[in-house]
């Protein structure tokens, strides 16, 4: 049974997804962060960054005890490998699948973000910071546009890569990014979405957090207020 610690972000799909594709058995522990449920010492024992998602593998490969992880590019590289499923088995490709994953992790999730960040939720409107991520969002998805020419996905066949990447390719319109530019890309992302798995994921989200509302002053605050105090409490 895999614990799964999550809330409907980005990042916490991207763990639904693998899990609806691996036919894993999962239960839902739902952390609301925007009421601050991230920093309940029960989250925090397993998630230190008080960070969604993390995962308790109650039954690791080697019958130890229970595995806690934390990081959405560290609970699908745990995953793929502890199935055999979902990332290369040789040498080249798992590397591939690897650095992609990585790429996801340290580019288009964080330059997404901080897109959602300035175009949406920011208290007052910055010009030069929303012209600086809509325009790295746009480079990145040439990027990836550009790696699935002739590739039906990211390294070929279904990967913990295309997991990660495709949860923040899913709000392109309000990274206002539009996907007439990015041909390979919204082929790609029309595949994934279409993915039995992908559905069931969105559908688990919807059940959790049924018509999500906008952000209210009180959530900004305290998701985009955090400082060394918050984790020091």
């Amino acid at each position: 049974m895999i614990e799964l610690y999550y809330w409907t972000t980005p990042n916490g799909h991207k763990i639904t997804m693998f899990l609806e594709e691996a036919g894993l058995p999962y239960r839902i522990h739902p952390v609301h962060i925007g009421k601050g449920e991230q920093f309940a010492p029960e989250f925090l024992s397993v998630a230190p960054n008080n960070k969604i998602p993390a995962i308790v593998d109650t039954a690791p490969a080697d019958g130890g005890e229970p595995v806690p992880l934390f990081e959405s590019g560290a609970i699908l590289l745990y995953l793929a490998d502890k199935l055999g499923r979902f990332i290369p088995q040789d040498l080249r490709g798992r590397q591939a699948c690897v650095q992609w994953l990585f790429w996801q992790m340290a580019g288009l999730g964080p330059m997404a973000g901080q897109n959602h960040h300035f175009v949406q939720y920011a208290p007052e409107r910055i010009p030069y910071a929303m012209d600086r991520y809509v325009k790295e969002t746009s480079r990145l998805y040439a990027v990836l546009d550009k790696q699935l020419a002739g590739r039906e996905y990211i390294v070929g066949e279904y990967s913990i890569a295309d997991i990660a990447c495709y949860p923040w390719i899913v709000p392109y319109a309000a990274q206002q990014q539009d996907m007439a530019d990015f041909p390979n890309l919204a082929r790609w992302f029309e595949a994934v979405r279409d993915r039995p798995a992908t559905q069931r994921a969105y559908a688990r989200a919807e059940e959790i957090n049924p018509r999500a509302k906008p952000i209210s002053e009180e959530e900004k605050k305290l998701l985009f207020g955090q400082d060394a105090n918050t984790v020091r409490r």
